[in-house]
């Protein structure tokens, strides 16, 4: 009946092992949420609203995550003074703000 121990914490040892694939999965740092938003809409084509968010809540910006402030007005001002206005339309800023803030509350 020792077989059965000795296979579950193979099977737990194996799981962990597996577990590490080797990459650094921690959040890619920008010096500007406009270096970001290009990174994911121009470099990776993800569409405007999603480029905006995953850079709001995912990216450190200057050294601070998430960057867009806790209220969808704070979020429209902080993207007024950081994103250029060729970037994203007000209503694309006014969606990504509005999902930003949802999102940030889950």
């Amino acid at each position: 009946m020792r077989l059965v121990p000795t296979l579950f914490a193979f099977t737990v040892l194996l799981g962990v092992a597996g577990c590490d694939d080797g990459h650094d999965h921690d959040p890619e740092a920008f010096a500007t949420f406009q270096e970001c938003y290009d990174d994911h809409h121009t470099e990776e084509a993800l569409p405007v609203q999603e480029s905006i968010v995953i850079c709001c809540l995912e990216h450190p910006i200057a050294g601070v995550a998430p960057v867009c402030g806790d209220t969808t007005a704070a979020c429209m001002t902080y993207l007024g003074t950081n994103l250029s206005s060729t970037s994203a339309s007000q209503g694309e800023v006014d969606a990504s703000c509005a999902d930003y803030i949802t999102q940030k509350g889950m």
